[in-house]
């Protein structure tokens, strides 16, 4: 596996996956598990934040301890549904400060075309957490990136739920600098660009939309 890869093959990510890839699960039951699956994949991508120590009174004594160093994280979704991913890390940490890029993939040749941008400011201070349910062709991904780099980040990581081979490679490429961390590698991309077996179209099965 490549060094900027991390697969989390803890079980309940997987069993929660399993069930997301079933045809039959209903959009409310497909964001619920998107959201839980979600608090696990924040555990891995925060695993080395950087802490500093702070002085505070338990009930009964003073005492240092570890509490999280720098500036607030910022999380960035790539819309649509990034929301879905974006969501549930901020459970689990609600102070983070969010952006959102907007991209669509041209169904004919597959390049991201970006329609906003919105991100918080002192990025260069931040790390910076990308959120997208599916690395596909990686295009989109490797675009919102390029934005963020040019809009000041230095300390970028990416979390999707699904990664191809494909996406996995050409993040790599365009992004050497940038760790992926995702609940699974799938086989492959089909001549319509969607990951297989994968589980259709994240946004459309978050929204109930086609």
């Amino acid at each position: 596996m490549p060094d900027h890869l991390t697969v989390v093959r803890h079980p309940l990510v997987q069993h929660k996956l399993t069930l997301m890839r079933d045809k039959d699960t209903a959009s409310a039951g497909f964001r619920r598990l998107l959201r839980e699956i979600s608090h696990l994949l924040a555990y891995e991508v925060t695993r080395d934040l950087k802490l500093t120590n702070t002085s505070i009174e338990t009930p009964l004594q003073e005492m240092e301890s570890p509490i999280l160093a720098g500036k607030k994280l910022a999380l960035i979704s790539i819309l649509r549904a990034g929301n879905g991913l974006l969501d549930g890390i901020l459970d689990l940490i609600p102070s983070a400060r969010v952006g959102f890029v907007g991209l669509y993939r041209d169904e004919k040749t597959l390049q991201p075309v970006q329609y906003y941008f919105k991100v918080p400011e002192g990025l260069n201070d931040r790390v910076v957490i990308v959120v997208d349910p599916m690395l596909a062709t990686g295009n989109s991904s490797a675009a919102a990136v390029d934005l963020l780099k040019q809009a000041g980040a230095t300390n970028i990581r990416f979390v999707c739920l699904l990664a191809a081979p494909e996406g996995v490679e050409r993040m790599h490429q365009a992004h050497p600098d940038v760790p992926v961390v995702t609940a699974s590698v799938d086989e492959k991309l089909n001549d319509h660009g969607y990951i297989v077996p994968g589980l259709g179209d994240a946004g459309d099965r978050m929204f109930g939309t086609k």
